[in-house]
């Protein structure tokens, strides 16, 4: 079993490659999914991202209020960080184990570790090599806005506090560029797919 870390920066398309991935019936284990999980209603850790960053973190029935807590937690790379030590490490070990109990049961080929902070977590040490979902900075940037109805300068001040793109391109092993469009990104895709599923 090969496994590969799925990971880009804000608004380059990794969570289009990664619903591509599973169309093909790739196993995706998502650790945006996982984060939501462990931040459901009734969640331990809720009291505790309301005393780091406000009761503004959470809704008025007490569910967290995402949008929010990203805006606050994205401000400045201390606060990002503070919000990286309270989930992160939950995450990374819930990964482990789905990914131990995979090995285990010795059915899948292919595995991809879909997570948006897979270098600044030290979650690409559980993968075997990583793929980056990469784009022009303006594209991305255009993207964000538009997905997000957010300022220019909020989504510059997300990228800004994420770990630089010159970093990430040289901890990758594969760039896939989706600066052209889907169709040429589904492409690149499925050629790395095809590459890698004859190698394991």
């Amino acid at each position: 079993m090969k496994v590969i870390g799925l990971t880009g920066g804000i608004g380059a398309g990794k969570s289009t490659v990664s619903s591509l991935l599973r169309q093909k019936g790739c196993r995706i284990i998502d650790a945006d999914q996982i984060a939501h999980d462990i931040t459901a209603p009734g969640s331990p850790l809720l009291p505790k991202l309301a005393e780091v960053f406000g009761t503004g973190v959470l809704r008025k029935d007490g569910s967290l209020d995402r949008k929010a807590l990203a805006a606050e937690a994205f401000s400045s790379r201390e606060k990002k960080e503070k919000l990286e030590a309270l989930t992160t490490s939950q995450v990374v070990k819930i990964i482990s184990r789905q990914l131990a109990q995979l090995r285990e049961e010795g059915s899948e080929r292919l595995v991809f570790v879909d997570a948006p902070l897979l270098f600044e977590t030290g979650a690409d040490a559980l993968t075997d090599l990583v793929w980056l979902v990469d784009a022009d900075l303006e594209i991305r940037i255009r993207r964000t806005m538009e997905r997000d109805h957010a300022e220019r300068e909020e989504v510059l001040r997300r990228i800004q506090n994420q770990m630089p793109d010159e970093e990430k391109r040289a901890r990758a092993d594969e760039i896939i560029d989706n600066s052209e469009g889907k169709d040429i990104l589904y492409q690149r895709v499925e050629g790395l797919l095809k590459y890698y599923d004859q190698r394991e």
